[in-house]
C-alpha cells in the first residue's frame, strides 16, 4: 500500500526496547496507561495515517512474540509487517527496523514506543515537512533557562531562544536516513537521536513545532503525567 495522494511509501519504525530500569519494570511500553498499553498509544496515529504505509516495531530480544500477541494482534494493527529485535543501542535498534523491512520505501519516520501522547497531526506534520526538505524533526520551543555546567560550576547561560528541545517522530528520505545509519555504524558514532546522524552527513534538518505533551515515559512521575493529559483531552480539553 501507498499514499494514493503522492504515490510514496511510508515506513514506520517504532524502537521500543527500552529496559525501563527507572520504573521497575523491564517491560515499561507494555504497561497499561489509562487501560491501554503505552505502546499501542504510541502505534495508533501510524496505524490511522494515510500517508504510512507500513510499521515495523523493534522491541527487546525475546519480546517480539509477546509484543506481536500482546500488542499487535489483540489491538488490530494491520500495518505493522514486522516485529524485531533490536540492538545494544537506539541507532542499532532503528537500523535492524530499517533492514526488516527490505527496500523500495520513499520515506521512512520513527517514532519512540515510549511517547504514547503523540498525535496524528504530529505525525503528519513532520512527514509533509520532511517531503518538503527531506529531513524533519517535531519539538518544542525550551521554556526554562539552561546552563552549560562544568564541575558543579555554571561555566555560561546559553541563548534560550535559539533552543528547541527535539521529540520524535522524526521523518527523513529513505535514502537519507539509510546512509547515516550505515555512516554511524561504519564510523563508530553513537548519536542519541536519528537528526544527529543526518546532521553529521550536512544534511539540514526542518524543526517542525510539536506539543509539549507529547512527553516521554521514563519514571512512574511520566506515567501519572500522561494520565492526566489523557483525562484532560477526554474531558475537552482538547
Amino acid at each position: 500500500m501507498e499514499d494514493k495522494a503522492t504515490g510514496k511509501k511510508v515506513l514506520a519504525i517504532i524502537p521500543s526496547g527500552g529496559m525501563g530500569r527507572r520504573m521497575g519494570s523491564k517491560r515499561k511500553n507494555y504497561l497499561p496507561l489509562n487501560g491501554v498499553p503505552v505502546l499501542a498509544r504510541a502505534l495508533a496515529p501510524f496505524e490511522a495515517s494515510t500517508l504510512v504505509t507500513a510499521i515495523v516495531v523493534v522491541v527487546g530480544a525475546g519480546d517480539e512474540d509477546f509484543c506481536r500477541r500482546e500488542i499487535v494482534d489483540k489491538h488490530s494493527f494491520k500495518k505493522v509487517v514486522s516485529v524485531t529485535a533490536g540492538g545494544p543501542e537506539r541507532q542499532d535498534s532503528v537500523y535492524n527496523g530499517v533492514r526488516a523491512a527490505g527496500g523500495g520505501w520513499d520515506y521512512m519516520v520513527v517514532h519512540d514506543g515510549a511517547r504514547p501522547l503523540v498525535t496524528l497531526d504530529a505525525v503528519e506534520d513532520t512527514l509533509r515537512a520532511a517531503r518538503r526538505s527531506g529531513c524533519a524533526v517535531s519539538a518544542v520551543r525550551v521554556k526554562d533557562t539552561v546552563k552549560e555546567v562544568s564541575g558543579g560550576v555554571v561555566k555560561r547561560t546559553l541563548p534560550r531562544d535559539l533552543l528547541w528541545a527535539v521529540h520524535t517522530p522524526q521523518a527523513f528520505r529513505a535514502d537519507i536516513l539509510s546512509k547515516a545509519l550505515e555512516a554511524a555504524a561504519s564510523d563508530g558514532f553513537l548519536g542519541t537521536d536519528e537528526s544527529s546522524l543526518v546532521e553529521r552527513l550536512g544534511f539540514d534538518v526542518t524543526v517542525v513545532e510539536g506539543s509539549y505533551e507529547n512527553i516521554k515515559i521514563t519514571t512512574g512521575e511520566d506515567m501519572a503525567l500522561a494520565g492526566c493529559i489523557l483525562d484532560w483531552r477526554e474531558s475537552g480539553g482538547r
